[in-house]
């Protein structure tokens, strides 16, 4: 009876350790495809300034990039933010780069004959407006801050793209009808907590660091940006359509917004390349952007909203070649 015993035994965990190694053999051919070697080399990586959401994201995929590509060196380069990026990666300093869709778009009818190289690799996750004021300003609409200090993002940053037409769909000139201060999120938090400055544009994922690091040290509120403002933009031609109306939710920065959320608009990233730029390089960093969308979720939260369903639709742009073929492999 025990040799029969032993034998049932013996299938059983050889028929367990079979189930175990054909799961394994699925899972590494979905994070690392069997038979084929992972790029090498150098990129460069266009994020933001260190207090913004891109840099966090970039320093996020890049840890998961050296467990998927662990011989490729990644060098994160830190900018102004979008307008920048799209220009960094359009004349080659960097092969790839996080910028609003409005930049991308922006850059398109700026630099139309460079602007045609540019490709799409993912669809990432949402910017969100965010209109800073001390919580006892007397600014409850956008049109209020007529005369006031306002910083609007630096130069080259898609901060300063936004703020300027949303202050424009407002009625105000955005050269003469506020004071500019071209602070972002790495200066503006402090200068609006000393007081130099009255107001703070800034358009990032939700929530942001620096803000969250403010609301615990200083009392300030949103102001809405409402969907008759959107409307107004929209109005101005399709260059403005990648705006959309939303709202922030109360969770976004809770010691600010006191369980209210706020009306405000929201702009789609992306993740951009140029179509000269390796294929297969491309392919892999697609995956590991879908693969480690939970992983970097954990510290960019809309990060976790990142899917094959949404990633794909990197309009302004047309898709690269390589993130094409990513995607076809694991079409449902």
């Amino acid at each position: 009876m025990f040799p029969a015993v032993t034998r049932i035994g013996r299938r059983r965990v050889l028929t367990g350790s079979f189930v175990v190694l054909v799961v394994l053999a699925v899972l590494l051919w979905w994070l690392l495809p069997l038979g084929r070697t992972p790029p090498s080399g150098r990129m460069v990586f266009g994020t933001g300034t260190q207090a913004g959401v891109y840099h966090v994201y970039g320093q996020e995929l890049r840890k998961d990039l050296a467990v998927d590509t662990p011989d490729l060196s990644v060098r994160l380069k830190e900018s102004s933010g979008s307008r920048q990026n799209v220009a960094m990666v359009a004349v080659g300093t960097a092969q790839f780069a996080i910028a609003a869709a409005d930049a991308v778009e922006e850059y398109k009818y700026s630099e139309s004959s460079r602007a045609d190289e540019l490709r799409g690799v993912a669809r990432l996750y949402d910017d969100y407006l965010h209109v800073l004021v001390p919580a006892g300003s007397d600014v409850r609409r956008v049109s209020d801050l007529k005369g006031l200090r306002v910083g609007i993002g630096p130069n080259d940053s898609g901060v300063q793209l936004i703020a300027e037409r949303v202050l424009a769909a407002a009625g105000l000139d955005p050269r003469d009808d506020v004071v500019r201060h071209l602070d972002g999120i790495d200066t503006g938090p402090d200068k609006l907590r000393r007081g130099e400055i009255d107001a703070l544009f800034w358009s990032g994922g939700i929530p942001t660091r620096g803000l969250e690091d403010l609301a615990e040290r200083f009392d300030y509120r949103f102001v809405p940006v409402d969907s008759d403002l959107v409307a107004r933009l929209h109005q101005q031609g399709e260059r403005y359509g990648h705006y959309r109306s939303t709202t922030m939710p109360e969770s976004a920065y809770p010691r600010a917004m006191r369980g209210e959320p706020v009306e405000t608009l929201a702009v789609s990233n992306l993740l951009i390349t140029r179509a000269d730029v390796d294929a297969e390089l491309t392919e892999w960093l697609t995956r590991t952007v879908i693969r480690s969308r939970d992983e970097i979720g954990e510290k960019v939260h809309s990060a976790q909203l990142v899917d094959v369903r949404t990633a794909i639709d990197t309009y302004p742009v047309p898709l690269h070649r390589g993130a094409r073929e990513y995607y076809r492999s694991v079409k449902p």
